[in-house]
């Protein structure tokens, strides 16, 4: 088994990869010691997945990127929920209903929203019909001409945090401890030490299953995008994630959150958040980029 150090190696601007429409590159069961990076959306995006520390079975995470046109791209994270069977697969269907629905859509210059939406019912159908009590949570975001829509099932979340730490956007989780913080009746510290943080009211795999599809984010250049499992946010606080957010590449910012949030799950430590967990996350920037005109 190899060994974390709670760093991770951080990807260059040499490293970037390109992707052309309608291709996505997939991570399914991953183990990953670095993120890898693309040119995509008129920005970088930085992708990493990560098991559990010392976990021998498999990632129950997965992720897609999907070029989907100049200027446009689509990033997924997949969680297979944990105490749920077949976690793993019910993601690896969530993903690729996805980027099949979305590959399609955009090679033929169809709505990207239509081809997201359907791509997470044809998952949820599918998952439902394995009969084996699977289930998964979702975060979607859209980026299309400088703009950024998010869509999210459960508690895998969404942050859009501008050049100066403002919080421009972050998901509610579909859980009791999510809903609980968004009116007010606990506190983040609160919520992170909550006994049914684990808890989910809203995934994949459920016949009450529901999208929730937030407003479109005009994204400007200096602001950073997070596409989260739990894995990240049960194990980094909110100031700490804007802080990586708000400053340097994507790649950078990928690099330490989850370096950050391995080094959280190896030890327990007072005042620190600490949530053993499969760990991935997408970010996006658009610093060092020109916006096409």
């Amino acid at each position: 088994m190899r060994q974390r150090c709670g760093a991770f190696t951080q990807a260059t601007t040499m490293d970037c990869q390109q992707l052309t429409t309608p291709e996505s590159r997939v991570y399914l069961n991953v183990d990953m010691l670095e993120p890898e990076v693309f040119e995509l959306a008129g920005g970088s995006v930085a992708v990493l997945s990560a098991r559990k520390p010392e976990k021998a079975t498999a990632n129950e995470d997965a992720a897609a990127v999907v070029a989907t046109g100049e200027g446009s791209a689509v990033l997924i994270v997949a969680d297979g929920c944990g105490g749920m069977a077949n976690g793993e697969q019910a993601a690896r269907i969530a993903i690729d209903c996805l980027t099949n629905h979305i590959a399609t859509a955009a090679a033929a210059g169809e709505s990207l929203r239509t081809a997201i939406l359907d791509g997470v019912e044809d998952a949820n159908r599918q998952i439902i019909e394995l009969k084996n009590g699977a289930g998964a949570t979702l975060a979607v975001v859209q980026l299309e001409n400088g703009e950024a829509r998010p869509y999210h099932i459960g508690d895998a979340q969404i942050v859009m945090v501008g050049g100066r730490g403002k919080v421009k956007l972050l998901t509610t989780s579909h859980s009791p401890v999510g809903y609980a913080m968004e009116a007010g009746m606990l506190g983040e510290q609160e919520a992170l030490d909550h006994e049914e943080r684990h808890l989910v009211s809203n995934y994949l795999g459920s016949e009450a299953m529901h999208v929730e599809v937030g407003s479109v984010r005009t994204m400007s250049t200096h602001d950073g995008l997070l596409v989260a499992s739990d894995g990240v946010l049960d194990n980094l606080k909110m100031d700490e994630i804007t802080g990586f957010l708000k400053n340097g590449s994507a790649a950078t910012a990928a690099s330490k959150i989850a370096g950050v949030a391995m080094q959280r799950m190896q030890a327990s430590l007072e005042g620190q958040p600490h949530k053993p967990d499969d760990l991935t996350l997408i970010v996006f920037s658009q610093r060092g980029k020109r916006r096409a005109k």
